[in-house]
């Protein structure tokens, strides 16, 4: 009855306010005066005064203040803005758009970014040419898009034309990822032989043979399963005494090594689906704990050394949580809580009995199998079929470069490959080091003195940029411009050559791959099709490439024909084709003239 009550008295008052203008009372702010309309609103307390509360009930004794009358506008008034966002037309979208993306690729660009950069700088200029407008047909769109590409194109000359020293070195997967999922079957005339050799090799960890062992026994015994196990034997003559010095220094169990062989086959770049790297698959956080640093730069999970010394530490802190191995391994795989609740769910602190009860990650349970099956592999490798002969441990020195510099500049200024480099500095994300001043590049040992005294020769600012060439039979100071996207005066002036040089084969340059600060002006010229031509030609003459003219000229194809005229950005000194021809028109002429000989200084961050 009550809500009957309320929903009548609701309708009421609907009907009474369609008949009667509603009028607001406001009581005053001082009971003795009342204000007139208007003023109460412009009213303010005054010193020492508290504010009143506006009441929305009616008082008797207000004057009562009438609102106006609806409709609020009226044809003869103008009409009222509107509250709705305005939206813009595509070119503005589009501009605003470019804008943001441009505006992204420097903020990469100078955080040193150089990867996103340059997929921010691209989407900008695709975004501008797969628009459907014509970047030149509107002065907007037209100002935008060369601002753009001169700006790009000064970054280019700055970074991007040193290569990909920048881009992230690829991973590859961890070997654990391909068979801790897996269940194989038990080969029953294989758990004598196993038994037997198990009492015959000796042994720092437990060495259980039961079925969960024996099926990976079997495994590891096919064509895939003993390749898994031939590599990483193989590769792990590498690190062996390396690992074998950390794990005593740490005071672990020497078999520990073969929780590496199962997680990564001694890879140093292994990475896990888990997120996992390095040789012993730490995780970021876990590895951070244990003082591995990762940076835009440098993964100390792939320092095979720092990360042996983590996960003896970790091993050893897990065995002090749990006074098991077998247990302290599968926490190291799953984490400590995982195994603590499996053990407070069954009462047993005992792998195999919670292996048999269900209560660990799947990968778990076939974690300490898989490395209990490779230690005894590894153990009397001959018993079970493998053969392999172990890599021999690579010798290296130590220098500080005290500042970023190119692996492919050090691997050219020794004389050695740059796959040699990274070997030796898995660490490394990148093909450049960190300008950290700290930081220790290893050299092939015996060539850390060539290095130091070759490296002098190139300006440490240019370290991250600048290369250096060997000559070989048919190389001029021109075609080494055209390999490295520089001038062939600029060869010759680091090297002090004549630019008419000929060159020697085996002599070897400074390329200074990325022009110096006084050269990162580019000279706009515009060049005239002629017949025959072609935009790689093209290209070719002016030391670019052809996805660059297409850009910059806002070409759809690689087509060009003739008569067309085209923007190109050359190094600085004189072009190296002829530019616009001049009309017979006099006042084309004029204007084409000056267009041909007009320089665009390209802007620099």
């Amino acid at each position: 009855m009550l809500a009957v009550a309320l929903v009548s008295a609701g309708a009421a008052g609907c009907e009474d306010a369609g008949k009667k203008p509603i009028q607001a009372r406001v009581p005053a702010l001082e009971p003795a005066a009342v204000a007139a309309p208007g003023a109460a609103a412009a009213a303010t307390p005054g010193k020492g005064q508290k504010e009143q509360i506006v009441s929305v009930r009616q008082s008797p004794t207000q004057t009562p203040l009438p609102l106006n009358s609806l409709p609020l506008w009226t044809r003869g008034r103008p009409i009222p803005p509107s509250l709705l966002p305005t939206i813009p037309d595509g070119k503005t979208a589009l501009i605003a758009a470019v804008e943001g993306k441009f505006n992204s690729g420097e903020q990469n660009f100078k955080a040193g970014h150089l990867d996103a950069a340059r997929r921010d700088f691209n989407d900008a200029v695709d975004w501008m040419l797969e628009s459907g407008y014509d970047p030149n047909a509107d002065p907007k769109l037209s100002a935008l898009f060369h601002r753009v590409v001169d700006t790009v194109y000064a970054y280019e000359l700055q970074a991007f034309r040193a290569g990909d020293g920048f881009q992230e070195i690829p991973a590859v997967p961890a070997a654990i990822d391909e068979v801790a999922e897996m269940t194989f079957p038990v080969d029953p005339r294989l758990k004598d032989r196993a038994e037997a050799a198990a009492k015959n090799v000796s042994h720092d960890l437990p060495l259980a043979v039961n079925d969960e062992v024996l099926s990976f026994l079997n495994f590891f015994q096919t064509p895939r399963g003993k390749a898994i196990v031939e590599t990483g034997l193989r590769r792990s003559g590498r690190y062996r005494e390396m690992i074998a010095r950390v794990l005593k220094q740490e005071g672990v169990p020497q078999d520990l090594i073969y929780l590496a062989q199962a997680e990564s086959a001694f890879q140093p770049m292994a990475l896990s689906r888990a997120g996992a790297r390095g040789i012993w698959q730490f995780v970021p956080w876990r590895g951070n704990e244990y003082g591995l640093k990762r940076s835009w730069w440098v993964d100390e999970r792939q320092d095979p050394e720092k990360a042996t010394h983590a996960a003896a530490q970790h091993l050893r802190d897990l065995y002090g949580l749990f006074g098991d191995w077998y247990l302290a391994m599968a926490a190291y795989n799953c984490g400590p809580g995982n195994v603590q609740k499996g053990i407070e769910r069954t009462g047993y602190a005992d792998f195999w009995e919670l292996y048999r009860r269900n209560v660990l990650p799947k990968e778990t349970k076939n974690y300490v199998p898989i490395i209990v099956a490779l230690t005894l592999i590894a153990k009397d490798a001959a018993h079970y079929g493998v053969q392999t002969d172990m890599d021999a441990p690579v010798p290296y020195d130590v220098v500080r470069p005290g500042r970023a510099i190119d692996l492919r500049l050090v691997a050219e200024t020794i004389d050695v490959d740059a796959e040699t480099l990274r070997a030796l500095n898995p660490s490394l994300l990148r093909m450049a080091t960190p300008d950290d001043p700290s930081f220790e590049l290893h050299l092939p040992s015996g060539t850390a003195e060539k290095f130091s005294a070759e490296i002098a020769d190139i300006p440490a600012e240019k370290w991250v940029s600048w290369r250096r060439h060997r000559v070989e039979a048919g190389e001029t100071l021109a075609s080494l411009a055209r390999k490295y996207h520089v001038t062939a005066p600029a060869i010759a002036s680091a090297n002090s050559l004549s630019v008419k040089e000929v060159l020697s084969p085996g002599d070897k340059l400074i390329i200074p791959a990325s022009a110096p600060a006084s050269e990162t002006k580019s000279r706009l010229v515009r060049y005239r099709v002629r017949k025959g031509d072609t935009l790689g030609g093209i290209a070719d003459q002016f030391s670019v490439s052809p996805e660059q003219l297409r850009k910059w000229n806002g070409l759809k194809s690689a087509r060009v024909s003739r008569g067309m005229v085209l923007r190109v950005y050359t190094l600085g000194g004189a072009p190296e084709a002829v530019p616009v021809r001049h009309s017979t028109k006099k006042k084309k002429s004029s204007s084409v003239s000056s267009a041909s000989s007009s320089t665009h200084a390209a802007k620099t961050p």
